[in-house]
């Protein structure tokens, strides 16, 4: 059986000044925990020893020392991946046909919009046309019955006044039926001959003198009408007709007669008097009276609607003909789609990386015909430990190394850090996206170093970083300077003195004070995997632990070595 390993943060910081690191936190965070089962195991066997009266021996214990010396502390985030380009499309054909065109080459530079190839669309020409030709029918359709609707309001050809009506609110109508009749008695007509060389003279709206024949009165007239066309009478006497507009004192009634005199010109006949208005309003398409706005003995000016049908057929007929049109323009507009299919237009600005097919080649539907790089910039994806990636932003720059390109070291930008992370084994990563401008040498798909700089220090004071203990404290020599501000061990072989820590990296932890130049650090380097090692508290000692379990399942192996450890103090139990 194996002893299971807890891991645990570093404590919080008891002074002022700078907080621990992100580094110098994952690197307490190594340091393991044995659990209670455990404790309790080893507290027993120290026991037992204690008990017998041997104390431990302090010779178990083995450290390792180190001077506290001057260097560069750089903390750093690195990690690897392939670059991709900026954008990459692959051209397919969603159009089967003979490629006519393809004038490009593999290398070449394409702006968004670049005719990259054009197909054979002959067959599609004519479907194209029938889909017009139908579009164009259905349309007629519709107006048609537009106009149909529109019918159903009954209006008057001519101002007059409503002589009868003949229907009534809910009645059926058919179609040329009869509904009104409309009269204008306030206004007369006449039309006269004249000589076809005088009447050619004349134009509408022109002042006209009307005499009565019966009583030979004047009454003030106006050109409403001159003909164009000549008319030969008996004799051979050509002439024009002019029609004249008079209004009705009230006593001038149809088949009374009257000669008009134009520009000095007389007519060459008379005429009868005429309503200027009398005819019988019919409707036009069939339905149901819905309501009559005019009544009997009303004016209505032209125009003006007399009454209102309703009709079913008809809004369904125009609702059908609505749909039918709509069919045809989605059929053409899907033809039309079709057709700018046989032209392939570059989606990006960019570069040609390949080139499949060529002009005289078939193409086929959902094949690639090319594919197209935006190689402007390149970008590459950060896996980001979620311990680190609260010190990353957008913004920071990037060191970026090539294996393909020796000696150059090109920078980067943070553009996105996402909060999507990925979890496994108990560790959770997040994608950063790294921008790369420069680009000279480098290729997409090639496998690149990266390394974001958290922090650095410069000629400071540092040690390594496994010589730092719990409390901010690190074990010196007797004779080492800083001796003087420690605390000594059982012995006075070691000193434990408090530090102020700075900058850190995977293996160093910068001093800030507490240390100086010639003062050389103790400390237990960690072991291998398969063991753990449990620093005893009050300096007690260490216990080993081995994977080794003892026969019938029990506990793995133990060693209990006595001395003084990090915590100071005697090394027995």
């Amino acid at each position: 059986m194996k002893l299971p390993v807890l891991k645990r943060d570093a404590p919080e910081r008891e002074k002022p000044g700078r907080q621990l690191g992100t580094l110098a936190r994952k690197l307490l965070r190594k340091r393991v925990v044995i659990p209670v089962a455990a404790c309790a195991l080893a507290g027993a066997f120290a026991l037992r020893l204690a008990g017998g009266g041997q104390p431990v021996s302090a010779a178990g214990l083995t450290y390792t020392t180190a001077p506290v010396e001057r260097r560069d502390i750089t903390a750093q985030i690195t990690g690897s991946g392939a670059l991709e380009a900026a954008n990459s499309y692959s051209v397919t054909s969603l159009a089967e046909g003979n490629i006519l065109t393809a004038d490009f080459e593999e290398g070449d530079q394409v702006e968004e919009g670049t005719v990259l190839y054009t197909i054979d669309a002959s067959d599609l020409s004519s479907s194209l046309e029938q889909a017009q030709l139908s579009l164009d029918q259905a349309q007629r359709s519709y107006d048609s019955r537009a106009k149909d609707l529109e019918k159903l309001s009954v209006t008057a050809p001519k101002a007059g006044r409503v002589l009868s009506l003949e229907v009534e609110a809910g009645d059926d109508v058919s179609a040329g039926q009869t509904v009104a009749t409309l009269r204008n008695s306030d206004v007369m007509t006449l039309k006269v001959p004249f000589l076809s060389d005088e009447a050619a003279g004349f134009r509408v709206g022109q002042s006209a003198s009307v005499t009565l024949e019966s009583t030979f009165e004047t009454l003030e007239g106006t050109v409403s009408k001159v003909d164009r066309m000549d008319t030969v009478l008996e004799g051979g006497m050509m002439v024009r007709y002019v029609t004249v507009e008079v209004s009705n004192p009230g006593a001038l009634t149809p088949g009374q007669t009257g000669s008009v005199t134009v520009d000095g010109c007389a007519s060459a006949g008379s005429a009868p008097f005429e309503y200027a208005a009398e005819e019988n309003i019919t409707a036009e398409v069939s339905g149901q009276v819905a309501s009559i706005q005019a009544q009997e003995g009303s004016w209505v000016n032209q125009g003006g609607v007399i009454l209102t049908l309703t009709s079913d057929s008809v809004e369904d007929s125009l609702q059908s003909a609505a749909d039918s049109l709509r069919n045809a323009q989605l059929s053409l507009e899907s033809r039309q789609d079709q057709l700018d299919n046989y032209t392939i237009t570059s989606p990006i600005r960019g570069t040609v990386i390949d080139k499949n097919y060529k002009a005289g080649e078939t193409s086929e539907a959902g094949k690639v015909l090319c594919s197209i790089y935006d190689l402007s910039y390149l970008t590459m994806t950060l896996s980001v430990d979620e311990l680190d990636i609260s010190d990353i932003e957008v913004g920071q720059k990037v060191s970026i190394t090539a294996d393909a390109v020796e000696g150059k070291t090109y920078t980067g930008v943070v553009t996105k850090v996402s909060v999507a992370g990925t979890s496994s084994g108990g560790t959770t990563t997040y994608p950063v996206t790294v921008r790369i401008d420069e680009t000279e040498g480098l290729l997409p798909g090639m496998n690149v170093d990266a390394a974001i700089t958290l922090e650095s220090a410069s000629d400071v004071l540092a040690i390594p970083a496994g010589a730092l203990n719990r409390g901010n404290t690190v074990l010196v020599t007797a004779d080492s300077p800083s001796a003087a501000n420690g605390t000594a061990m059982e012995g006075g072989e070691y000193y434990s003195v408090p530090v102020e820590i700075g900058a850190s990296d995977s293996s160093y932890i910068e001093i800030v004070s507490g240390l100086q130049e010639g003062d050389t650090v103790a400390y237990i380097p960690t072991t291998g995997s398969g063991r753990f090692e449990m620093m005893i508290p009050g300096g007690m000692g260490v216990a080993t632990f081995s994977d080794g379990a003892m026969p019938g399942g029990g506990t793995p192996n133990i060693t209990v070595s006595a001395g003084g450890g990090p915590g100071g103090g005697r090394g027995g139990f």
